[in-house]
């Protein structure tokens, strides 16, 4: 979709980014509504440039282009500057410059990753992504906060590395920086996907994401669900469209976090589990590979978006007014917080219930796996599409508006949260009723029509026992019981090899170390030192014994002579003719020698 008019002839992402820059300036309101227009003037530049190639700059012998703009790249870009826009009217009552601008990067540098046709230019962007995103993180100010960051750098770090060492050999291979499909076969491949697959949480390298999401600012979360897993899902999309290793990778990534959810009770963590869930849809879809599936895959990354940032900022606004986040201390919050409620019930329902948006995006990749006869891959997504709505979309509104009085009485969230909270609920309900709206924006030609009697009777039906399965274990007392307990995961796992490893290398590395040290430091190179210094004293007097008279009258010893010369180095009188007599006589024995 593209308007007539003129457009900046500048790229999204620098407009955002470059803009970023002015915010630790600004102040006050004028700081909050220039947060709003950068990711609007982004948008509207979007939407009025044309499909095509746009904003190259030679580089060497290699051209980036900054705007590759097709009909896959403009959905994910326009989901990116909206979701911008929303979670910066979000984050309006705050006046942290370093958040503001940390996430303001962090989305300028995910649309920059959308539209970038090159490698190198994708490879930038896809640091500045992790960079700003762990300063999201940091801004909370606390010590969880910066051990969670520290892990989720050097996670994303070791990630990027991959990232790097694939595309510098895919350019050796290939002679092109271009960014396009490529064959899962190569090492060059094998360290592109790894590096991607990293910041998509594919599993089993997605527990990063559990660990840091609920460790954010209250609004730096919002802008965290919305961004890094889907700026992969793009570009694995882009790459490996058709891959079938993906398709078990994202069915365990849509069964196995489920799990944790259902006996977690940090209401963020919960939410991060359930997003893991939600891309392994996505990434079931691009090994499916099919129109159909593609198609689903940028709906519902579109669709995700909006539920899922409405839910985190549902969660933040609960975070915000009470200061709790575990599901065990809340409950009965509905009095107090009307709109947060019912906005957080949207997001709940937006998962999978008709006229609300992921049920016009879900169902197409369920349908792409039916098709394709994938009847295991069908059933496991139909059956998390059913857990997660039960256990997520119903626990997580139930628990903490509805479920017995917590004694806590808040009062309603600012202004500004709950603005953006509607904004994105209208737009949940909105793609929902007017489907075709989004359809028009897919990659290929959307040849499916959702609301079918067949399929609205049969997903409510799922929902109906679903909601009813969870109703009777809850008043059963059947339902896990929560606590405060930490679940391990398996960055457990990872971690403790980690720690194995650190064990190994300090004792392997650092005793090398110290029998280098101690041979060729303290010992060889020591010997070689203390022969430097002495030398010239010891040549000195070498070379003055036959010259003994030289040192005064009465024919001194030549202990006489060896003492003088040494006292002389040492306190720094030596003669200047002595010393160039020295010289003369050193070069004039070289030289004989060399004869």
């Amino acid at each position: 979709m593209t308007l007539s008019m003129p457009y900046i002839d500048i790229p999204p992402a620098l407009i955002m980014v470059a803009g970023a820059l002015a915010l630790p300036i600004l102040k006050g309101r004028l700081r909050s509504a220039w947060m709003t227009v950068l990711p609007l003037l982004a948008l509207v530049t979007l939407l009025s440039v044309p499909n095509g190639t746009h904003w190259t700059v030679p580089f060497l012998d290699y051209q980036l282009v900054f705007g590759r703009i097709d009909a896959l790249s403009r959905v994910f870009g326009t989901i990116f500057c909206i979701a911008a826009f929303a979670g910066s009217v979000y984050a309006m009552h705050e006046d942290d410059a370093l958040a503001h601008t940390s996430a303001m990067i962090y989305a300028g540098s995910a649309v920059g990753v959308t539209f970038a046709g090159d490698f190198f230019s994708l490879y930038v962007f896809w640091e500045f992504m992790a960079v700003a995103s762990t300063f999201l993180i940091l801004a909370r100010r606390t010590d969880k906060a910066q051990k969670a960051a520290f892990r989720y750098i050097m996670i994303h770090i070791l990630g990027g590395l991959s990232l790097m060492a694939g595309i510098v050999l895919q350019i050796q291979e290939t002679g092109t920086i271009a960014f396009s499909a490529i064959e899962l076969a190569s090492p060059a491949s094998w360290f592109i996907f790894v590096g991607v697959a990293v910041n998509a949480a594919v599993y089993p390298m997605h527990a990063w994401l559990k660990d840091a999401y609920p460790e954010a600012t209250v609004t730096g979360a919002v802008f965290l669900s919305s961004f890094t897993t889907k700026s992969a899902v793009y570009t694995m999309a882009r790459i490996f469209a058709g891959t079938e290793i993906l398709i078990p990778l994202g069915l365990a990534m849509a069964l196995i976090p489920l799990c944790y959810a259902v006996i977690e009770n940090n209401m963020r963590r919960v939410l991060a589990y359930s997003l893991i869930n939600q891309v392994g849809f996505m990434i079931v879809g691009i090994g499916i590979g099919t129109d159909l599936a593609i198609n689903g895959v940028a709906a519902h990354a579109v669709c995700h978006i909006l539920y899922k940032s409405l839910l985190f900022m549902s969660a933040g606004a609960v975070i915000h007014q009470t200061g709790k986040q575990n599901l065990s201390e809340l409950g009965g919050l509905f009095r107090f917080m009307p709109w947060t409620a019912t906005f957080c019930i949207v997001g709940g329902l937006a998962m999978s219930t008709p006229y609300f948006c992921a049920f016009v995006s879900k169902s197409m990749i369920i349908s792409a796996a039916a098709h394709e006869h994938l009847t295991l891959a069908w059933f496991i997504l139909q059956f998390t599409a059913v857990g997660v709505f039960a256990y997520v979309g119903i626990r997580v509104p139930f628990l903490t508006f509805f479920h017995r009085d917590s004694g806590l009485k808040p009062s309603e969230a600012p202004w500004n949260m709950r603005i953006a909270m509607g904004f994105t609920a209208l737009g949940c309900v909105y793609v929902g009723i007017h489907h075709e709206v989004l359809y028009n924006m897919l990659p290929f030609a959307a040849d499916y029509e959702p609301y079918t009697a067949a399929h609205v009777i049969g997903q409510l039906q799922l929902q109906f026992f679903g909601t009813l399965a969870f109703l009777l274990l809850l008043a059963k007392g059947l339902l896990p019981k929560l606590s405060k307990a930490t679940f391990l995961d398996t960055d457990w796992f990872y971690a403790g090899a980690g720690r194995v490893l650190y064990v190994i290398f300090d004792k392997v590395l650092n005793g090398i170390n110290a029998a280098c040290d101690a041979l060729f430091v303290k010992g060889l190179t020591g010997r070689v030192n203390r022969f430097a210094q002495g030398a010239p004293e010891s040549i000195a007097v070498a070379l003055m014994a036959p010259f003994t008279h030289l040192f005064g009258k009465g024919n001194p010893s030549q202990a006489d002579v060896s003492d003088r010369v040494r006292l002389a180095f040492r306190t720094g009188t030596v003669p200047s003719g002595v010393g160039a007599f020295i010289a003369v006589l050193f070069i004039f024995l070289l030289y004989a020698v060399r004869g």
